[in-house]
């Protein structure tokens, strides 16, 4: 089965400093049709203007992911890490007891725009942690985040791996899907179809008692694959 949540359909946060799409409930919008799938609680499509950004503010018990598509996010937080967050990397920050951070935008002309990611992690109470990592630009799929850190990727605390898609225009890849386990597709750009289904940016679809994926790109597409229990 596919389930396909339309960008235009996701939840709005409009500030005059952000302007966010939520694809499943958080903060001021809930529908309690949308809270997530799986093990995957959040996807945030952030777009902060110009030298704004979150103040700080503390989270526990949460694995968070960051990926910059445009722009860079200036990352301060209280295990120490100073960071800059370029566009095409990815950040896991793993909560644990608790760490508090804040997240800006460093440019005074350029908006930026990344997709925050929580996924709830197999036990509460671990060690705060924080991973940041640049993944070689290839086609088809890589593994961004695994609990066991296989083949490079970082380390994410639950049985689930994140793995980013990459296509040019009329190419394909397919994905084996466990028995038992679910899936959930978010396109960043292009055009993709997935199973069959046209999802454009911004779309995603979540997938169950599939036993695989079959993805073919119609434009040049950059989409995230989640494999959850």
């Amino acid at each position: 089965m596919i389930d396909i949540r339309r960008s235009e359909e996701r939840g709005p946060t409009r500030l005059n400093w952000l302007d966010s799409r939520h694809t499943f409930s958080f903060g001021g919008y809930y529908d309690p049709r949308h809270m997530g799938v799986s093990a995957l609680r959040v996807i945030n499509d952030d777009k902060v203007a110009p030298g704004a950004g979150f103040a700080t503010h503390s989270h526990r018990d949460m694995e968070i992911i960051s990926y910059v598509k445009t722009g860079a996010i200036e990352h301060k937080d209280s295990m120490g890490n100073v960071q800059m967050l370029p566009a095409g990397e990815f950040q896991l920050m793993s909560a644990g007891t608790g760490v508090t951070h804040s997240e800006y935008n460093p440019s005074q002309t350029e908006a930026l725009e990344f997709l925050q990611i929580w996924i709830q992690p197999d036990r509460l109470g671990i060690d705060p942690g924080y991973q940041q990592k640049r993944f070689p630009d290839r086609l088809g799929l890589t593994l961004i985040a695994s609990p066991d850190a296989r083949d490079g990727s970082m380390r994410l605390h639950q049985d689930a791996a994140l793995f980013r898609l990459s296509l040019a225009a009329g190419e394909s890849a397919s994905q084996a899907l466990a028995r038992g386990r679910s899936a959930f597709v978010h396109v960043i750009s292009g055009e993709l179809r997935v199973n069959g289904e046209t999802l454009a940016a911004g779309d995603g679809a979540a997938l169950s008692g599939e036993s695989g994926i079959e993805f073919h790109a119609d434009a040049d597409t950059d989409a995230l694959l989640f494999d959850l229990p």
